[in-house]
């Protein structure tokens, strides 16, 4: 049994609270310094340097907090002063925010702020002054040319502007695309395959005609297919005038006049240099001949189509090769055309002529025998892993016939596929 008497308890316990008011003081400023210390010792984690709090806030905040204390060690429910806390809080919220606003963080004004007008405190690099910053964001539509919309427009007294339909603006899309300017010289363009009968001369005619149409600058049409080429049997012949006419005659030629006498005129402006119809003659067109000829249309054109021929090893090859900045190879829909197609760009990669593989644009003719019977999609598919894109050219009546060619009279979409065509061979170059 414990002999304490209840007098001795009594003070035990009093003093047991003594120590308890004590020691808790003393703990909570133990806490408070150690976490100043570990404040001191942290690292500086903002450059924004925060303002000191009041005074006045201060003290309304520590007697709050002492109140509410003192009720807890007397084990009352600690006074809370809940105005006074929000007054203090909203206080030094307010000055928080006004110091963090007047604080220069050294970086330009945001985008909204430029486009409202508000001014820069720091130099504003030229990189800053940009068109839709500086341009109205209002856009007048360009008055319609043709068509429904450019009706309604005239009857309304130009009330009503629904500007161009979708496919007169990719029309003209087209259109300033295949006629963009060059420069750098004339640029050649060499048409190829290595199997006949696959449409590569009908190639080279409905890209020079897309091209003539659209451009401000000359365009020519080179057949140096040293096996008789057809390329101006694809024309109106307005002279008998061959390759070899103006090989013979290279030192006569002095203006643009003097080169016109050797080329046949298309009414879409195309200027076509034909082959020798005697076979012997034709076989005699080798490398030197066509330097001449490219030589001396490199004075007065801007492009210059070559319809080659089949014989890839031969040396007109070799001379046109080395002058091409893009190239056309034609395709056959069938699977034989299809694989002599790819084979002739392994022959081109194999021979130092990778780069000009990449920018080769692939025509597959569709109206070759044997299309319908297989996937001209994976054709695609194999040809776009290689070059640089693939055009289809449809069937026309007009184009199976192998005579003459009126570009105004095609079907609409084999215009649209040639124009297509013109517009990648001129992105290109």
């Amino acid at each position: 049994m414990s002999t304490e008497t209840p007098k001795n308890s009594a003070k035990k316990s009093a003093s047991k609270k003594t120590a308890a008011k004590k020691e808790s003081p003393e703990r909570i400023s133990e806490v408070s310094s150690n976490a100043e210390r570990e404040v001191e010792q942290a690292p500086e984690v903002s450059t924004i340097s925060l303002p000191a709090v009041p005074v006045s806030l201060t003290s309304n905040v520590s007697s709050d907090m002492e109140a509410s204390l003192r009720s807890v060690l007397s084990g009352e429910n600690p006074i809370v002063s809940t105005p006074a806390e929000d007054v203090a809080v909203a206080e030094v919220e307010e000055v928080v925010v006004e110091e963090f606003e007047n604080v220069d963080t050294g970086s330009l004004p945001s985008r909204r702020d430029r486009l409202s007008g508000e001014p820069s405190s720091k130099p504003e690099p030229v990189s800053m002054l940009t068109p839709e910053r500086v341009l109205d964001a209002k856009k007048k539509r360009d008055k319609p040319t043709e068509g429904w919309n450019k009706f309604v427009y005239d009857i309304s007294f130009h009330a009503i502007n629904l500007g161009d339909s979708p496919v007169t603006r990719h029309r003209k899309a087209l259109d300033a695309s295949i006629g963009r300017p060059l420069s750098g010289g004339t640029k050649f363009v060499p048409v190829l395959t290595r199997k006949g009968g696959v449409g590569k001369t009908t190639t080279t005619t409905l890209l020079g005609m897309a091209m003539a149409l659209v451009r401000e600058d000359r365009v020519l049409a080179i057949d140096a297919n040293p096996d008789r080429g057809t390329l101006a049997e694809r024309f109106n012949k307005t002279t008998e005038k061959t390759v070899r006419d103006l090989v013979n005659d290279a030192a006569k030629v002095l203006t643009f006049n003097d080169f016109s006498e050797f080329v046949n005129r298309d009414k879409t402006r195309l200027d076509v240099l034909a082959s020798d119809t005697d076979p012997f003659l034709s076989e005699a067109f080798g490398a030197n001949d066509y330097n001449i000829v490219a030589d001396l249309a490199s004075r007065y054109y801007s492009i210059a189509l070559t319809d080659c021929g089949t014989g890839i090893i031969h040396s007109v090859m070799g001379a046109t090769l080395k002058r091409a900045d893009g190239l056309v190879i034609v395709s056959g829909g069938s699977f034989d055309e299809a694989r002599l197609a790819s084979e002739t760009l392994t022959w081109l990669e194999s021979n130092g002529y990778g780069d000009l593989v990449k920018n080769t644009i692939v025509a597959i003719n569709t109206a070759t025998q044997g299309t319908n019977l297989i996937k001209l999609r994976e054709i695609e598919d194999h040809f776009k892993s290689r070059v640089r894109e693939t055009v289809r050219i449809p069937y026309d009546a007009m184009l199976a016939a192998g005579s003459y060619i009126d570009f105004k009279k095609l079907k609409p979409e084999t215009q649209e596929a040639a124009r297509q065509l013109a517009s990648l061979v001129v992105d290109g170059l």
